[in-house]
Parts: structure tokens; C-alpha cells; sequence
């Protein structure tokens, strides 16, 4: 009895052990195909994810290529602009000049000023006894250059009014547009409440705008009325940023940092330059207070300078030798910042 048990016992284990062969057999090749077919998957899917990878950046690269071209175009385009008003800056004709010094008198009105300005000192001069070869010199002098110079130094005394005052309200602006509201809101509001000169300037944005013009075009043509670099910046920063896109409040934030700096290194240079500016008004002034003190003495000592034409001739040379002493010194001590 137990040798039959013990024979259907093995016969038993041997069918199973012959079944899990052969089921084995079986089921090893098709374990072994879905590991491949697995593998393959998990190949397609990597694949798939850095196919996915290289075309985003592949857009990126040409996201930023296109956003580079737009702005290398308007650079390009800006550039050609501010040349042709290059000359409007350098060199302006007379109208531009006055609207710069801040006048509203037209070139006609300018002209007839300049005409009775020469003529009334040329009548002057000649009742208090100058010669009648001097008058011709004074007219043109009064006539043209005194007033010229008039224009010239109001707008030079402009154009510093309004650098003192340009980095404060491109401040406003940042702070305006980080709050939420909008460019045209922001410039309207330098507009109303700056000081003069930066509120003609921008109210002169605002009237465009109101004719039609964009505010990048009309702060692009800032520059025409306000000849300095800084008016340029702010123009050339709107437009850019009206087409290329990107964060308006930083770029401003930089341009006035930008400002800042430039302003700090212009008065580092004239505190530098006070030396040579006091050494110069030393030099200049000699000559004069010699004269005064040697006429002080003895008054009838340099007499023969202003009776005597060789006199006439050598002050003559002297004034001359002298002014370009100055112009020279003057050109050393001014430095472009």
C-alpha cells in the first residue's frame, strides 16, 4: 500500500514538475516578449518626452531669435531716426531753438526783437562817445549776437532745469505703472503735477496723444524740444518696449538709475574742474586788476594805449591773444559725461 502511494506520489510530483515545464516553456518567451514590448514602450515614451523637449527648445531658441530680430529692427529703425534729428539737436534752425529755450515768440517776431536791440545800443554806444568805426561792430554784435546768446542760454539753463527734475519723475512713472495703472495715466499725472520744464515736455505727449500720435512715437519726439541725450533715452526706451515687449517699469527704473549716475558723475567733474576754473579766473582777471592798480598810481602811465593807435592796435592784440586763451582753458576744463 505505501509502495503504491509512494509510486503515485512521485508520479504526481513528476506530472507537476513536468506541467510547470512545459507551462514554463510556455510563458517564459511570452514574459520574455512583454519585458521587450515594455521596454519599447518606456523607448517610444522617452522619446516622445525628449522629442517634446528639444521642440520646446527649439521654440524657446526661436522665440528668443524672432525677439531679438524685432529689436535689433528697431534699434535699426530708431538709429536712422535719431540721426536725421541729429541735426535738429546739434544744429537746429532758429524756430526749433526757441521752442528749446521754452519761448513763444516766432522766428519773425525774434528778428524784429534782434533789429531793435542792435539799433537801440548802437545809439547808445554812440552817445556815450564811441568811435564811429566801433558803431558798425556794435550793431552786428547787438543785433545778432547778443540776442543768439540769449536763446542759447535760456535753453542751456532749460535743459539743466529739466535733468534736475527728469529722474524724479520717471520715479513716478515706475511707481505708477508697479501699482497697476496704465503708461497713459502715469504720464498724464507728470503732466498736471511736475514742475516746469519736465510738465511742458510731457503735456506735449499728452496733446499728441490726443492728436493721434502713440506715446512711443510722441515721446520719440521729445528730443525735437528738449536737445539732451536723457529725452532721447526715454523715447528710444518707450518705443522699443512698445515693440519688442518686456517689463516697462524695469527698464524706466534703469534708465533713471542710468541718470542718476550720469548726474552724480558730471557734478564729481566740475568739483574736480573748480581748480582749474578758479585758476583760470585768477589768470583772466590779472591783467585788468594790474591795469586798474597801475592807473590807480599812475594815471597818466598806460594813457598812451587808448590815444595813440599803435596803443589801440597792441589792446587790439591783446584782447584777441587773451580771448583765445580763455576759449582754449574753457575747452580743457569741459567734459562730456
Amino acid at each position: 500500500m505505501f509502495g503504491i502511494d509512494g509510486t503515485v506520489l512521485a508520479f504526481v510530483v513528476l506530472a507537476g514538475f513536468s506541467a510547470g515545464a512545459v507551462a514554463y516553456a510556455f510563458l517564459v518567451k511570452q514574459i520574455s516578449n512583454e519585458k521587450q514590448v515594455g521596454k519599447r514602450l518606456e523607448t517610444i515614451k522617452s522619446a516622445e518626452t525628449d522629442r517634446t523637449v528639444v521642440k520646446a527648445s527649439r521654440d524657446r531658441v526661436a522665440e528668443a531669435a524672432k525677439r531679438r530680430k524685432s529689436v535689433q529692427d528697431s534699434l535699426n529703425d530708431l538709429e536712422s531716426k535719431q540721426k536725421s534729428k541729429d541735426s535738429l539737436i546739434k544744429k537746429p534752425p532758429l524756430k526749433h531753438q526757441l521752442k528749446q529755450a521754452g519761448m513763444k515768440a516766432s522766428p519773425e517776431t525774434f528778428y524784429v526783437y534782434s533789429a531793435v536791440c542792435g539799433v537801440v545800443l548802437t545809439i547808445i554806444a554812440y552817445f556815450a562817445g564811441a568811435p564811429l568805426i566801433v558803431l558798425p561792430g556794435v550793431l552786428l554784435a547787438a543785433g545778432l549776437g547778443l540776442p543768439r546768446w540769449f536763446v542759447s542760454f535760456r535753453r542751456t539753463r532749460r535743459v539743466k532745469a529739466f535733468l534736475n527734475e527728469f529722474p524724479n519723475a520717471l520715479d513716478i512713472i515706475v511707481r505708477a505703472v508697479k501699482s497697476g495703472l496704465p503708461l497713459n495715466d502715469a504720464v498724464r499725472l507728470i503732466a498736471n503735477e511736475s514742475p516746469e520744464p519736465v510738465k511742458a515736455e510731457f503735456r506735449r505727449i499728452v496733446d499728441s496723444q490726443q492728436m493721434g500720435l502713440s506715446i512711443p512715437d510722441a515721446a520719440l519726439r521729445m528730443s525735437e524740444t528738449m536737445p539732451c541725450t536723457e529725452a532721447s533715452f526715454f523715447g528710444i526706451v518707450i518705443q522699443i518696449q512698445s515693440q519688442a515687449g518686456g517689463n516697462l517699469s524695469e527698464a524706466l527704473g534703469n534708465l533713471s538709475r542710468v541718470l542718476r549716475d550720469r548726474k552724480k558723475m558730471k557734478a564729481k567733474v566740475q568739483a574736480l574742474s573748480m581748480e582749474a576754473k578758479a585758476s583760470a579766473a585768477i589768470i583772466g582777471a590779472l591783467p585788468f586788476i594790474v591795469s586798474f592798480l597801475v592807473y590807480l598810481s599812475s594815471p597818466g602811465y598806460l594813457l598812451p594805449l587808448f590815444n595813440t593807435s599803435v596803443g589801440n592796435l597792441i589792446l587790439g592784440c591783446a584782447a584777441v591773444w587773451m580771448s583765445i586763451g580763455i576759449l582754449v582753458m574753457r575747452k580743457m576744463m569741459n567734459f562730456d559725461v
